[in-house]
């Protein structure tokens, strides 16, 4: 199957760019672009894309109002988000709006494209270091409050004791594979405990389920 991206970016190079090194691979199809948050919008609602390369930094609408109303509405899109600095003050606010990890722009073609493509298979594109190192750092700095202890309760209070076990490793950056052989039990297994945890809690992915813990307190920052 063909991957559908849209890149959404407010410099017409990046947006050249990325669709050249996107449409070499025979995998993947540049179907539209966007110049700002509001027309990326549009174009999601219009195109239906897999996947949507989002810029942050962008006039009219920020890519994180976009990105939280492409995943409000849409539910289909997954959001990549582009940044030129690995810890962006306003990525962890991406990823709280609903992003599924996010992408240098000096990301090499190899790179561009594997992170579409894991993306797009519904995994969060966050290296373990990375994860580790962004979400807690971020934790620190966000401005909205923490999950309150009746919301917890109410969340995650339906979780199992193993699936709650899980998810906490999940938000301290460990692959499936990891989780795995951490845990002593077959991968599928933990991939069924991953899809459960999702289901249970509402979110979309990983990514969305290492923030929850972080934000639900089930893990520290540190």
């Amino acid at each position: 199957m063909t991957i559908r991206v849209l890149i959404a970016d407010d410099q017409m190079m990046v947006r050249e760019g990325f669709s050249v090194l996107l449409n070499a691979m025979p995998d993947i199809e540049v179907v539209g672009e966007a110049v700002n948050g509001r027309q990326a919008v549009e174009r999601v609602r219009e195109l239906a894309p897999d996947v949507v390369l989002m810029d942050i930094r962008m006039p009219e609408m920020n890519g994180i109002e976009a990105t939280r109303e492409i995943v409000a509405s849409d539910g289909v899109s997954k959001v990549l988000v582009l940044t030129t600095f690995d810890l962006d003050e306003y990525v962890y606010q991406a990823l709280r709006a609903g992003a599924s990890g996010f992408l240098l722009k000096d990301a090499s073609a190899r790179q561009l494209a594997d992170g579409v493509r894991v993306v797009a298979s519904g995994e969060a594109l966050l290296a373990p270091t990375v994860t580790r190192r962004l979400i807690t750092e971020f934790s620190r700095m966000a401005q909205t409050p923490r999950l309150s202890a009746a919301v917890q309760a109410q969340q995650y209070g339906e979780l199992t004791e193993r699936e709650t076990e899980v998810l906490v490793l999940i938000a301290q950056g460990l692959s499936n594979a990891e989780i795995a052989s951490h845990l002593v039990v077959a991968e599928s297994t933990i991939k069924t405990h991953v899809s459960r945890v999702l289901v249970k809690l509402g979110l979309r992915d990983r990514t969305q389920a290492a923030v929850f813990a972080y934000e639900a307190r089930l893990v520290t920052p540190g």
